[in-house]
């Protein structure tokens, strides 16, 4: 993020706006598998919400919307930049998934920065447990409990999922498959 901004202090809605087109300049031609896109707040010392909401959030609206093969990650944000997440997340009703970053690509520390419908947390758990899903597969494992009687519901849920951005979706022949955004669990807050 300091290399879009070239500045520690990540302030302002106007400033967002400028990191935004920025950052879909600099974002590589699609590619066919779903990945994280990493947005690197390493060296960042403050991001204030509304610089956040305009950047980040909207980076990753932009994306899902296209569709895109990119789910974007906040990596390395500290304490001062996660709180403003958490609160752009909670006010956007949004979620986003953060972790730590290595230089060798290595993640940890995964968590899910905002706040998730019970149906829909409940999903994503799901997903992160079994690694790899369709609304077939919970249908079988999870309709009765859950009281549903089609895979609507579930299929429902994981797109809704993957359309906030926060875990990967994939097709195999005319299934749809939902897999975790990395491989470490991510709790929510």
């Amino acid at each position: 993020m300091i290399q879009v901004s070239d500045n520690p202090v990540l302030a302002g809605a106007v400033n967002g706006k400028i990191a935004f087109a920025e950052m879909i300049k600099s974002i590589p031609d699609e590619i066919v598998i779903p990945q994280p896109l990493f947005l690197d707040f390493g060296g960042v010392a403050v991001a204030t919400a509304s610089y956040l909401r305009e950047s980040v959030f909207a980076l990753k609206a932009y994306l899902r919307t296209k569709s895109s093969s990119y789910y974007p990650v906040v990596a390395n944000a500290n304490s001062d930049v996660w709180d403003e997440l958490s609160v752009i997340a909670h006010a956007k009703n949004d979620a986003i998934v953060a972790c730590e970053l290595t230089d060798d690509g290595v993640t940890s520390n995964v968590e899910l920065v905002g706040s998730l419908d019970p149906k829909q947390q409940m999903t994503f758990e799901l997903v992160l447990k079994f690694d790899e899903v369709d609304a077939n597969s919970l249908m079988e494992q999870f309709g009765e409990v859950e009281k549903t009687k089609s895979t609507t519901a579930w299929n429902n849920r994981l797109t809704g999922l993957a359309s906030r951005g926060i875990i990967r979706e994939y097709t195999k022949g005319r299934s749809k498959y939902y897999r975790p955004l990395l491989t470490e669990r991510a709790n929510g807050n």
